[in-house]
């Protein structure tokens, strides 16, 4: 019984190996993790996991509380203004810390790296490059890149609206290639996806999990991802940076806190979120859902949330896009 147990645990990613104790006798009481997107979304289904996780493993009840409005600036706001204590968490994604952050130019109440303590990245959701096979006669990436650039001003791209991840996905491509489109922003993927299989528009970057089961009813056809490398539950589909490097971005979702949480109070935290991403039966779920694990320390994340900030706030300056 005891080996079984043992051989459990080992699976589960060397949960034994995570300290009992973090900050004193913290947790004290109850943790609460505040979603700043809605309910039923990949970002509140990744959210429950880890409360669900961590909830089992600190012997504290935590509450997930969903907090939306203003691009999720209201549901971050909450987070940066709790007290730095490690019992107000936040699942932060590239949306409200990284692209509102340079949308906006400052006109936010919280800075998205100063105001918060990174923990641990949690997952990426990738996009896909999808397009209509009717108006884009292209089989693959080399021929895509090859049609768009020799058609300026002549393709159209959808987006689920003005400032979105899946809009300034394609704005980088444009702007790395040379290839002039017109944008078409819809409100949401719904419309954006119904738009392209009637062919009202010609293409678009779509969230994985939305736009993949029209891929395979062979309404649309996908081209690409543009992530740093093929996804593993897509491995024959090229990722854009093979033949364009700088063609990368890759929504992503992570737990934070707000500044001033103790290290050792962060490190514990890192250091469970990160044993339950491991676990085989975690990457099945997660993949399950076209997402990828990518469970990370405090440090790492930190760099990601920086380096995204920058980079988003330059790709905002490069294209010239304001929102209201």
């Amino acid at each position: 019984m005891q080996s079984t147990r043992r051989a459990l645990l080992a699976a589960a990613g060397g949960l034994l190996a995570v300290p009992a104790l973090a900050q004193g006798g913290w947790p004290e009481r109850n943790l609460r993790l505040i979603v700043p997107l809605s309910p039923g979304g990949i970002a509140d289904i990744l959210s429950r996991l880890v409360a669900e996780h961590l909830q089992a493993r600190l012997g504290r009840p935590v509450a997930v509380e969903n907090r939306t409005g203003a691009g999720g600036a209201i549901g971050m706001e909450a987070v940066a203004r709790a007290a730095p204590d490690g019992y107000t968490l936040g699942m932060g994604n590239i949306a409200a810390n990284a692209i509102l952050p340079a949308l906006k130019r400052g006109n936010l109440p919280f800075d998205p790296v100063r105001d918060f303590t990174p923990i641990s990245q949690v997952a990426q959701t990738p996009s896909v490059l999808v397009v209509n096979p009717r108006k884009v006669p292209v089989q693959d990436l080399r021929g895509f890149l090859d049609h768009i650039k020799a058609n300026p001003d002549k393709l159209s791209f959808g987006s689920s609206g003005v400032g979105t991840s899946l809009h300034l996905g394609m704005e980088l491509l444009m702007l790395e290639t040379g290839a002039r489109m017109t944008h078409v922003p819809f409100r949401g993927s719904s419309d954006m996806i119904t738009a392209i299989v009637s062919g009202q528009v010609d293409m678009a970057l779509d969230g994985f999990a939305t736009a993949w089961p029209h891929v395979e009813a062979g309404r649309l056809r996908a081209i690409a991802v543009p992530t740093a490398e093929r996804l593993p539950f897509a491995p024959d589909l090229p990722a854009i940076a093979e033949l364009v490097p700088s063609v990368q971005l890759t929504p992503w979702h992570g737990i934070m806190g707000p500044a001033g949480i103790p290290a050792p109070v962060a490190e514990r935290l890192s250091a469970e979120i990160g044993a339950f991403l491991r676990m085989p039966a975690t990457v099945e779920r997660i993949r399950g859902m076209r997402a990828v694990p990518a469970p990370s320390s405090p440090a790492e994340f930190g760099r990601l949330m920086a380096s995204e900030a920058e980079r988003f706030r330059s790709l905002v300056e490069r294209t010239g896009i304001t929102v209201g």
